[in-house]
């Protein structure tokens, strides 16, 4: 009886070592990202492919950039994908983050009604269109989340010299997805990026008012959480993800994500080939 009780604890401590590597390599990556990766659809595209090539599995949370970037300073995640250059570059230069690197990009376009009451639609000028907004007192949408969306629109107003003001602005404290179904709801303009644009495009009936001033591009930069600054980190998992993301496979994947057969992301990592 003693000799089988023997032999059980011993298979039982053998298991265990065998399964704590396993265990380690399989420890969730915790990912602080906008809310546009998500709403857009790419992520769930995405990470499937990561996740089976790997077998590390990721956990998103969705937020905007402000929200995103404090996690990670805070060591709350391991990793984070965002999409306000500045924010981003402080962020490394307080030691919060290593090993930015650059992902992708899109536009952010301002969409409204069909009826167009500002009459800006077909404007290549952000800043023109914008004074137009508030000019004619019709009502802007704005994220208030302090998101990359909502510091890019911000920064458009301060250049503009002035922005709606009283009824006519409404700082909604939410994601780009429910900021578009409020502009669709209160006949509406906002700043949005385009990739989440066009998943919620059918739904809202919203239609692109400006596009194509190079003050809208919008690039996106991934950043591993400073384990010396938080030792808990998974900063293995972290930089994985890192490294297939701008990879010649992550970028390929990145490039062929559609919404309604329209690209909406542009791969941009130095890994991407000519």
């Amino acid at each position: 009886m003693l000799r089988s009780a023997f032999a059980t604890l011993a298979l039982t401590i053998a298991g265990s070592v065998l399964m704590a590597p396993l265990a380690l390599s399989q420890q969730a990556i915790k990912l602080s990202t906008t809310t546009s990766t998500d709403n857009s659809g790419l992520l769930p595209y995405l990470l499937p492919m990561f996740e089976a090539r790997t077998g590390s599995k990721v956990n998103v949370i969705a937020v905007g950039t402000g929200k995103a970037l404090e996690l990670a300073k805070n060591g709350d995640v391991d990793v984070t994908l965002v999409h306000a250059r500045p924010s981003e570059d402080k962020f490394v230069a307080a030691g919060d983050g290593i090993n930015r690197r650059d992902v992708m990009y899109n536009d952010f376009i301002i969409v409204g009604p069909s009826s167009d009451p500002a009459g800006v639609r077909g404007s290549r000028d952000v800043q023109t269109a914008l004074r137009k907004i508030v000019d004619s007192r019709v009502k802007f949408i704005s994220r208030g989340d302090n998101s990359g969306t909502d510091q890019m629109e911000k920064a458009y107003w301060k250049q503009v010299g002035s922005q709606p003001q009283g009824a006519s602005y409404v700082s909604a404290g939410l994601g780009m997805g429910e900021v578009l179904n409020m502009a669709a709801e209160l006949n509406a303009y906002t700043l949005t990026d385009r990739a989440t644009y066009s998943a919620y495009k059918a739904k809202t009936g919203l239609v692109i008012a400006v596009e194509g001033d190079p003050k809208m591009f919008n690039p996106y930069g991934i950043i591993a959480v400073n384990p010396a600054k938080h030792p808990g980190v998974n900063i293995k998992g972290a930089t994985q993800l890192i490294d297939w993301i701008t990879s010649e496979e992550g970028q390929r994947a990145i490039a062929g994500f559609r919404v309604d057969g329209q690209q909406v992301f542009f791969p941009s990592a130095k890994t991407v080939k000519p």
